[in-house]
């Protein structure tokens, strides 16, 4: 029989085939599984190698390729999509929803991104939903289920019992605004699932889950799962044991993997035994054809920003890296001209920010036009400009928090102004500066200073806790949009010339 895995609104645990007592029975599926995540830009991207990839049309496409080849197909979203992007700035990703109902995957479970707008706008936006939510680590103030998400359910695809469950972000509360959602531990959380799966009958258990690679692997561990499909590191992913995989697509569906799973169960004296076999494809988007009618209704969001966006702030006389390879482990002249505006802009006697605030992912030639859009782009979460007085002791510690993840690329590296520091990056984390200065002068672990920075990181995200206790200028509701205040400083400067000028030294 065709079976396509499509969730309805109500899912509903399918029973399988009845075992035969005292004899011998076979099942055998095929089922493709097409994973996504961490999709931010709507349109499609020309990238390093000059081609075009990602965005909504594309992978419309990929899904309905996979789908139109008829059999079983189970389209798994693991989540960050709602933010950060240019058009959420305006409508909290309301054009995301919609887009994500185009694609009508099977199963979505929000990641850290879902939560930016905090919690009555994620709830908005799940509601406009028309495909399945889960997250069994997601529970509401009141402990209860929150409307709309699943723990997990189990579908019967040829006689074979497949558990499906999912876990979002744990750490969402210190990096978003989930506000009083209550997030448990993942790693658990799917160990409780699989056993009730395996309870229920479940041949062939997997998991979507939005989780950093070291989760990824705490999860694999344990080792009551077959196939985990997950999300949040923006690479592209595959691991498998001759026991159980790991898979992640790229970020903005810039490449797509999809696990090609043939599935077999035995069963003697009324119990059933699984082994299964995965091929794994990644669909390079360079290569496929965008979906007309998806491309059609991007092009109307794209149409509706244009005018405003493409206006032109001022021009840059050095070339300015957003990648993450730099922006997130080098100093680098955007992050320089950032954390100057903010320090122009409230008067500081330092500009700190998160190489992860930056997120546009491009290089912009020396000469190149700097637009509203692009500022928008490069600084998308809506995030506001405070200054925050502490103490150097602490300022010290923010900068070795920023630090502590080297060599390994990490969203919490410091983007630095009236500030110069030496480090060594073989040192222990937490003892690598060798030197720090402010304003060219030795830091005083005793004197206070004020200090430009995101609301984000003044709340201790990214794990800038020390920041947290500093004195406030202003209130965060009162405060700036740091994207605005950056406008305004190209504007008045004109023409950008800071370019990496030794503010980070690393040895």
């Amino acid at each position: 029989m065709k079976i396509y895995c499509r969730f309805i609104a109500a899912l509903v645990v399918l029973i399988a085939v009845a075992g035969f007592a005292g004899g011998a029975s076979a099942a055998k599926a095929r089922v493709t599984f097409v994973v996504v995540s961490d999709f931010y830009q709507m349109s499609e991207q020309r990238l390093g190698d000059g081609m075009m990839r990602g965005g909504f049309a594309r992978l419309a496409a990929v899904v309905k390729a996979e789908r139109a080849k008829g059999g079983s197909v189970i389209v798994a979203h693991a989540g960050d999509t709602l933010s950060p992007s240019l058009m959420s700035g305006f409508d909290h990703g309301r054009h995301v929803v919609a887009l994500t109902n185009l694609i009508a995957p099977d199963i979505f479970v929000p990641g850290n991104h879902e939560f930016d707008f905090g919690k009555a706008i994620f709830l908005q936006r799940m509601s406009e939903a028309k495909f399945p939510l889960f997250a069994a680590n997601l529970r509401g103030p009141d402990g209860q289920h929150v409307p709309g998400f699943k723990d997990r359910t189990i579908l019967t695809v040829d006689g074979v019992r497949i558990g499906i469950t999912a876990a979002t972000y744990d750490e969402t509360p210190r990096v978003s605004g989930s506000e009083d959602l209550r997030f448990a531990p993942s790693v658990e959380t799917l160990k409780t699932q699989a056993a009730e799966l395996r309870k229920e009958g479940a041949d062939f258990v997997v998991a979507v889950v939005h989780a950093g690679r070291g989760q990824d692997y705490a999860i694999h561990a344990t080792g009551v799962l077959d196939l985990i499909l997950t999300g949040h590191d923006h690479d592209l992913f595959i691991n498998y044991d001759e026991r159980s995989a790991i898979v992640e697509s790229s970020r903005d569906a810039h490449r797509v993997v999809v696990a090609d799973v043939t599935i077999e169960v035995s069963e003697r004296d009324g119990r059933r035994s699984m082994t299964w076999s995965p091929q794994f494809r990644i669909v390079d988007t360079a290569a496929v054809i965008p979906d007309p009618g998806v491309a059609a209704e991007v092009t109307k969001y794209e149409q509706d920003l244009t005018r405003e966006l493409d206006v032109p702030v001022g021009v840059t006389a050095v070339e300015l890296d957003s990648r993450n390879s730099t922006v997130r482990k080098s100093e680098a002249a955007i992050g320089n001209l950032f954390a100057d505006a903010m320090r122009a802009s409230v008067n500081a006697d330092v500009g700190l920010t998160n190489g992860g605030g930056i997120r546009a992912g491009r290089v912009y030639a020396a000469g190149a036009q700097i637009t509203r859009r692009a500022i928008l782009e490069e600084l998308p979460f809506g995030n506001r400009l405070v200054r925050v007085d502490v103490a150097g002791r602490d300022l010290k510690r923010a900068v070795e928090i920023g630090l502590r993840a080297l060599p390994t690329a990490a969203g919490q590296f410091p983007q630095v102004s009236g500030l110069t520091i030496v480090a060594d990056v073989s040192r222990p984390a937490g003892d690598r500066i060798i030197a720090i200065m402010v304003g060219g002068q030795p830091l005083d672990e005793a004197r206070i200073y004020s200090v430009a920075t995101s609301d984000y990181l003044a709340r201790g995200g990214d794990g800038y806790d020390m920041l947290r206790g500093g004195k406030q200028l202003l209130p965060d509701g009162d405060a700036p949009l740091i994207a605005n205040e950056v406008m305004a400083y190209v504007r008045n400067v004109g023409t950008v010339r800071t370019g990496v000028e030794g503010r980070i030294i690393l040895k």
